[in-house]
């Protein structure tokens, strides 16, 4: 049975790899030259034969070295990361968090996996409802933290991203050629009324009502199946859809802005994870899905 590689062996092979000289290691590592070059002996003798090929300035990796360096770099980093994960604070408590249910399927299960992994003791409850109901729910005190739309520009809580809401067409059905159009909206949202209606008479379109719901998913049904055109924010067009943009005669609904409001009255270190974790979930689910979304006609 071979000898086993000791971490700190590994950890000074690694500062000579990515210097290329031992001197340079040694700088890296804290310690004298003939430290590190003693280690590195050292390695050598265990794996019985040499890691590095000696130049007239520096070194550069025998084959044996290339084959360990992927190794090495693994080991290093699960020990980096064990002692991360040991030696972070555990947080607990409970965590209540209010968002739009747009963004049920594409946000909410990376928030919550990444969340859960990360700090298991933390109970995280969800509430999913129109922006203008979180934010009563924030005032009421039942939820903690809540990520809403502001399509009028408030400046209400921290901006976590641009997300405009654009009229989407099926790619398997052409509804959005029917006159007059067939629409999809929610269900007594004067959002509706003030903007998606209002964007579709501003532009001269002739549309009616086809599809009535007070929830995203119901009305992604009746965009997939062809029943309506719907509006929906940009990074949630499902697939088998498309924006239908000012080549296609519509117009953007609004230039919504993406916010994250905090209890002023609620706060603590969980809570605080969970705002930062909310943050980076939606900056690439936003962006990556920006440009998927445009198609032609």
């Amino acid at each position: 049975m071979p000898p086993p590689l000791d971490s700190d062996l590994l950890r000074h092979f690694l500062a000579v790899a990515k210097t290329g000289s031992v001197t340079r290691a040694a700088e890296v590592v804290g310690r004298t030259q003939s430290a590190v070059s003693m280690q590195i002996r050292r390695l050598e003798e265990v794996l019985g034969g040499a890691v590095f090929e000696r130049l007239p300035r520096g070194v550069a990796l025998t084959q044996m070295g290339r084959e360990l360096l992927p190794y090495a770099e693994r080991i290093h980093a699960l020990l980096r990361e064990a002692g991360e994960h040991l030696t972070s604070p555990r947080l607990s408590g409970t965590v209540r968090v209010g968002i739009v249910d747009e963004y049920v399927e594409s946000v909410v299960p990376t928030v919550l996996a990444a969340f859960n992994a990360a700090h298991p003791e933390v109970d995280v409850s969800v509430y999913c409802d129109f922006s203008d109901r979180q934010v009563e729910a924030l005032a009421q005190d039942r939820i903690d933290l809540a990520v809403i739309f502001d399509w009028e520009g408030t400046g209400a809580g921290e901006v976590i991203c641009h997300d405009p809401t654009v009229w989407v067409t099926s790619l398997a059905h052409r509804t959005h050629e029917c006159r007059p159009i067939p629409v999809g909206l929610y269900i007594n949202s004067s959002w509706s009324r003030d903007y998606a209606a209002w964007s579709l008479d501003r532009a001269g379109l002739p549309w009616r009502l086809a599809f009535e719901a007070d929830n995203s998913a119901a009305l992604e049904k009746a965009l997939i199946s062809g029943l309506a055109i719907v509006p929906r924010a940009r990074s949630t067009v499902p697939e088998g859809c498309r924006v239908l943009g000012a080549g296609d005669g519509f117009p953007a609904i609004d230039g919504t802005e993406v916010a994250l409001l905090s209890n002023p009255r609620r706060s603590g270190a969980a809570i605080s994870a969970m705002a930062e974790v909310l943050r980076a979930a939606f900056r690439p689910a936003v962006a990556a899905r920006h440009t998927d979304a445009e198609g032609t006609a």
